[in-house]
């Protein structure tokens, strides 16, 4: 018994001198990499002989710093935000009308940077919700219902209109392309629509389309709005696919109208998306394909993309500038976007009067009078953190937890 006792103790204190050993070891480490950061902080003249000398010793640190300040470089040069001069912007729009005319099959991508005319912030811009997180910046609260379709989105529906575009998918999920008029079977909203919820315990499923954001009470993983079904009485869901969620509704996702149209498409055009999610979208882009038989990509947007070496033409412009200098190409009228004619009020579905009180986001009203006026649109200024709905995971994976010290 005396000799397993001491076993024991000898092991536990050998795991306790390991631990230690390799505390030291870090902060070794830690005290090596800050004075030899310090010291190519300094001009290679200025530098002493001892400093000198401490760059000789630990050469594979120097090497180690030299790469993460590349990659810091690398990254900083990705982020900024490029604008083509008036006249090339112009030459390329040209090219991009040339082969829109020339397509069979064109099929539009969108993505956050087609909103931000409505006040509707991007992820991954200078001012983004991953940007500002990453920062350790509050992201102001609004209440994204208040949003009206731009420029682009009517563009895209007058294109579709004059049947230049067969199909569009969406990133996007603040309804504005069905608000614009744009026809929901040429729709595929990969990621949801905040207006929009459903009964998965219908079949085939029920979906109910409001006038608000319905997602206040819903987050990941968890997408009861606390609504229940007119028809079996199970409790409602939002249709909004958070980052490491699998999207399976038929409606309004319609991966198969998306998957389709990328079958058969001879022209894609991306539209103020960084395309660092739909990337990871193979079916998308049709890969497989011989290269010549691919479809030709062209990319609007102001920041790198990981697609801009496959791209036919990149054009680095904001997307209603861009759209402007294409209608006026394609000599296409684009109508301006009209609360009345919205087709939301046509295909809502009003609450049941028990249900008035089961949200407490402002309803979208026909009315100007009651709502906000054509082309003008208000958000919160408030510092306040979002909480829930579809910009719930983008909070949290900005957010620190501090362990709790026993």
């Amino acid at each position: 018994m005396e000799e397993e006792a001491d076993s024991c103790f000898s092991s536990r204190s050998e795991r306790k001198a390991q631990e230690k050993a390799k505390i030291l070891q870090r902060e070794r480490e830690r005290t090596i990499f800050k004075l030899v950061g310090k010291v190519l902080k300094k001009p290679e003249g200025e530098r002493s002989e001892e400093e000198a000398a401490v760059l000789e010793l630990h050469r594979d640190t120097v090497e180690e710093l030299c790469r993460r300040e590349l990659r810091r470089n690398l990254l900083k040069r990705k982020q900024e935000e490029v604008f083509d001069d008036t006249e090339e912007l112009k030459h390329k729009v040209r090219q991009l009308a040339l082969a829109i005319k020339q397509a069979k099959n064109l099929v539009v991508y969108t993505g956050a940077g087609i909103s931000t005319a409505a006040s509707i912030p991007d992820y991954r811009g200078p001012n983004g919700v991953w940007t500002q997180l990453q920062k350790g910046r509050t992201i102001s609260s609004s209440d994204l219902s208040k949003a009206e379709p731009t420029y682009t989105h009517m563009c895209i529906r007058a294109m579709h209109k004059e049947k230049l575009v067969k199909h569009v998918v969406s990133q996007n999920c603040d309804g504005l392309h069905v608000r614009s008029g744009l026809p929901r079977p040429a729709l595929s909203e990969l990621h949801g629509n905040m207006f929009i919820e459903v009964c998965t315990s219908c079949s085939p499923v029920r979906e109910y389309v409001r006038l608000f954001d319905v997602t206040e009470r819903t987050s990941l993983h968890r997408h009861g709005t606390g609504r229940k079904c007119g028809r079996c009485g199970s409790e409602l869901r939002d249709t909004i696919v958070h980052f490491g969620e699998r999207g399976t509704l038929e409606q309004p996702l319609n991966w198969e109208g998306a998957a389709q149209a990328a079958k058969t498409a001879d022209v894609i055009l991306c539209l103020g998306s960084s395309l660092k999610v739909l990337k990871k979208y193979p079916c998308l882009w049709c890969m497989n394909k011989a290269a010549i038989k691919r479809p030709k990509l062209y990319i609007v947007n102001l920041q790198w993309t990981p697609k801009d070496d496959l791209a036919m033409l990149k054009i680095h412009a904001k997307c209603d500038d861009v759209l402007k200098l294409l209608m006026e190409e394609l000599n296409i009228h684009v109508p301006s976007y009209n609360r009345t004619e919205d087709p939301i009020f046509t295909i809502a579905t009003p609450l049941k009067t028990e249900e008035a009180n089961s949200h407490s986001r402002d309803v979208i009203a026909p009315s100007v009078e009651l709502g906000f006026g054509s082309g003008h649109t208000e958000v919160s200024t408030e510092t306040t953190s979002v909480q829930g709905g579809w910009f719930g995971r983008g909070y949290r994976k900005g957010r620190t937890v501090k362990k709790k010290l026993v």
